[in-house]
């Protein structure tokens, strides 16, 4: 899958090549992102088993088994089309937004995996 026009842009203002995620990947998401709550986080680790890497979440950031759920990146723009100008970020990188203010950063621990 090519990256859009709009991810193209904010990766090269990354100086970054974009990594667009398989559209048949799953991503990690918590319950505050598919209910369409703000801010909303994201981190990507490098891509594994039938997964792109990226878990996103609201609220504060919790351990627990259940706090992320499996989604197949085809259906995140119904529940949050805000982040998905990020989501072309390759693994290491993070995100936050709340729609209109956003922050992006490399985090080279992402990588250890």
């Amino acid at each position: 899958m090519s990256p859009t026009p709009e991810q193209q842009q904010l990766c090269a203002s990354l100086d970054v090549e974009p990594d667009t995620p398989d559209p048949e990947s799953k991503l990690g998401v918590s319950a505050g992102v598919r209910a369409g709550e703000l801010p909303v986080h994201g981190l990507r680790h490098p891509k594994g088993d039938g997964t792109n890497g990226w878990y996103l979440w609201t609220g504060e950031l919790s351990d627990h088994d259940d706090f992320f759920a499996p989604l197949h990146w085809e259906h995140l723009a119904g529940c949050a089309p805000t982040v998905l100008r990020f989501l072309a970020l390759p693994p290491g990188w993070r995100f936050l937004t709340d729609g209109v203010t956003e922050d992006m950063w490399f985090d080279a621990t992402l990588l250890d995996v």
